[in-house]
């Protein structure tokens, strides 16, 4: 009966999958930033014409 109500073990694959989880989405931001600060760095050229 304490196995079932043993919070330790659930908490590991679900702390590991939120850690994979922010680390994808970190990559992920980098990833839009950088696509966006080359948008942005290749506009203004285009405008000034």
């Amino acid at each position: 009966m304490n196995d079932k109500h043993n919070k330790t073990k659930p908490a590991k694959p679900a702390a590991s999958r939120e850690d994979r989880l922010k680390a994808a989405l970190r990559a992920n931001m980098a990833k839009r930033k950088a696509q966006a600060r080359a948008r942005a760095g290749a506009t203004p050229n285009k405008e000034k014409e």
